[in-house]
């Protein structure tokens, strides 16, 4: 292997094979790399591939999206007012496990102040830009203001330092209880712009770009975070969260995701949405 060409070319036949790009990584360490240098080339090998079919299909170009501060170069990320684990990362679709991202405190709290403001949990509706109640979603939900109160904006402002994106391209916090027998069908977040109730939506801060679900509680059993493209599930601990990132809207990102039906007692998780512009 001795150009880009070549690299890519062996990066990629290896996962055609079967092989996930984190187990592509280890051939490389054995023949010398660098860890960081081989995680770095198995990642723009799979990005440079998808470039190319995205332009051959017509798909729109990829935008920059969120995405941790550092968290390659460690297993724990300086978040401003708390230390955050990384407990696991996918490179495609791009997923990161986060551990500690809330403290109980702040878990309790978020649930208390919803519990009086919970209803029945809608979704978009694409024909028309507004919303409505979908079977697919059988869960209880809510929305805080961006900075609502003390706990709130503590931390929408930690979630902006992880993330390195800004505070005001993030919608409210939302916040969900699934009972037992509730469930998120897998689903995509991002807004599929040949639906005809796609431009009032995207002239409210652009096109979503990233999700970060936040475990307010541990569910008796059930209720983890599926990806059915990927075969990877995060399952449900209090404190903890999972982020993923989509760098345009199309299935490519393989970012379809759902919640696991509860199987024993309610999961609460708190959702926040990160556009690619100021949400207002």
């Amino acid at each position: 292997m001795t150009t880009t060409a070549d690299i890519d070319d062996w990066i990629l036949a290896r996962i055609r094979a079967g092989e996930s790009p984190e187990r592509v990584v280890a051939p490389l360490l054995e023949r010398g790399w660098a860890e960081q240098d081989a995680i770095d080339a198995v990642e723009a090998a799979i990005r440079r591939h998808l470039d190319r079919h995205a332009r051959e299909a017509g798909v729109p170009p990829p935008v920059r999206v969120p995405a941790p501060v550092a968290w390659n170069d460690t297993a724990a990320i300086d978040a401003g007012d708390r230390e955050v684990q990384v407990l696991a990362h996918l490179v495609l679709p791009q997923v990161v496990v986060f551990g500690g991202l809330l403290s109980g405190d702040e878990c309790d709290a978020l649930i208390e102040r919803a519990r009086a403001r919970l209803q029945r949990s809608r979704t978009v509706d694409m024909r028309t830009g507004g919303d409505r109640p979908h079977p697919d979603r059988s869960s209880e939900g809510m929305f805080f203001r961006r900075g609502e109160d003390e706990t709130v904006a503590r931390v929408e402002a930690r979630i902006a330092r992880l993330l390195d994106w800004p505070l005001e391209n993030g919608e409210g916090l939302q916040v969900l209880r699934y009972g037992a027998g509730a469930e998120y069908k897998p689903h995509y977040d991002y807004f599929d712009p040949q639906q005809p109730g796609s431009q009032r939506v995207l002239a409210r801060g652009g096109q979503r770009v990233a999700s970060l679900v936040m475990y307010l509680n541990t569910p008796a059993r059930g209720g983890a975070t599926v990806f059915p493209d990927a075969h990877f599930e995060v399952a449900a601990v209090r404190g903890n969260a999972v982020f993923f990132s989509y760098d345009r809207p199309h299935p490519m990102t393989r970012t379809l995701h759902g919640g696991a039906p509860v199987l024993a007692g309610e999961k609460w998780i708190a959702t926040k949405w990160l556009r690619e512009r100021r949400y207002d």
